[in-house]
């Protein structure tokens, strides 16, 4: 998919739009001109919006209505840590307002910049020219290593998160987002939840950790294989950076095929001009000036756990109808495979 799929609002995430035109009014120019408004199809968390304004366009992320988890959909949080980066080298879309008036539009949002450019959802790239795909890739990481090189403490982010423990507060955030999503029994993610604060590594490292970090929250420069800007930043804090890299990589150990999943296990990597695994994080070494990654596994069955409780989330949004994408029901189903991946992980093992 080179350009996101705009809808129609949907019936549960419409708002009073004349209302946030009149909220506007004298804090974006032109809105007397009229607003249009779309909603972008996809993204399972923060119903996400574009703004036509005169021959403007800009980004409105809000939280979805209705009861919300403990700490979930912190939209404040996504406009903090953009509005840090800018002018860091670290390609974010601008950002403009944040409104934390639920009067206004129902929840609390933001506002930023659309950034133009082109972005693709699946892993394996099918519909970029093949000698894109690895330079995209390498674009990728190079993104990822401006991000965690970044100096938090100096662009403000000191109270972000806290610097140490990340991964122990993690486990523990979505062992408990899990249970409090809990649809029946999933012994993988039991296993998980018992087997990570048991094995989790002594070394500490503290960046700016994105939570999301992947190729469908990238945008790419509308024809160059380069990264213009990283997006969906409602799971960023201060954190371990390998989180991050393990997270991305996930596709390299999951069916390639499977719906909701979007892995690369299977695919002719080489015959698509894809890199292996490997080759990410030698690139990672090289931007970040690392002399290896260690704790692989840990942190790939990590990640997994935590994409596990994310799905379980979005599937019991779904069963409440109140999910922003029409696949949630299918995708959120997903998560039992993940944990039970992630778990033959942690066992050591790599195949599938």
């Amino acid at each position: 998919m080179s350009e996101a799929t705009l809808i129609d609002v949907l019936p549960a995430h419409r708002f009073d739009q004349q209302k946030l035109a009149d909220w506007l009014k004298g804090r974006l120019p032109d809105v007397e001109q009229g607003l249009q408004i779309k909603q972008f199809q996809g993204g399972q968390s923060n119903p996400t919006f574009l703004l036509q304004i005169g021959e403007k366009r800009y980004v409105l992320r809000k939280k979805p209505p209705g009861k919300l988890l403990p700490s979930a959909h912190m939209v404040e949080r996504e406009y903090q840590v953009i509005n840090a980066l800018d002018g860091t080298g670290v390609p974010v879309p601008k950002a403009r307002l944040l409104c934390e008036d639920p009067e206004i539009i129902g929840t609390n949002f933001y506002i930023m910049d659309h950034v133009e450019g082109r972005v693709h959802t699946q892993p394996l790239l099918t519909d970029v020219d093949p000698a894109q795909r690895t330079p995209i890739y390498r674009s990728m990481i190079e993104t990822m290593a401006k991000l965690h090189n970044a100096n938090w403490k100096a662009i403000g982010l000191e109270g972000y998160g806290k610097p140490e423990g990340y991964v122990q507060r993690q486990i523990k955030r979505w062992s408990g987002q899990f249970e409090a999503s809990r649809t029946g029994d999933m012994p993988a993610m039991d296993a998980l939840m018992a087997w990570l604060p048991a094995n989790a590594p002594s070394e500490d490292f503290t960046t700016i950790a994105h939570g999301d970090f992947r190729i469908g929250n990238l945008i790419l420069h509308p024809s160059e294989p380069r990264v213009v800007a990283i997006l969906d930043w409602e799971l960023a804090t201060l954190g371990h950076p390998l989180s991050d890299l393990a997270y991305c990589c996930l596709p390299y150990h999951l069916p390639a095929g499977v719906n909701g999943v979007k892995g690369m296990q299977g695919a002719d990597l080489k015959g698509l001009q894809i890199p292996e695994e490997q080759q990410l994080l030698d690139w990672y070494c090289e931007f970040t000036g690392r002399d290896s990654i260690p704790d692989w596994n840990f942190f790939l069955a990590f990640s997994l756990f935590r994409l596990a409780a994310i799905l379980q989330g979005v599937y019991h949004r779904a069963l409440q109808g109140n999910a922003s994408n029409a696949d949630a029901l299918e995708v959120g189903q997903r998560a039992g495979l993940l944990a039970q991946r992630g778990w033959e992980i942690a066992q050591g093992n790599q195949e599938s």
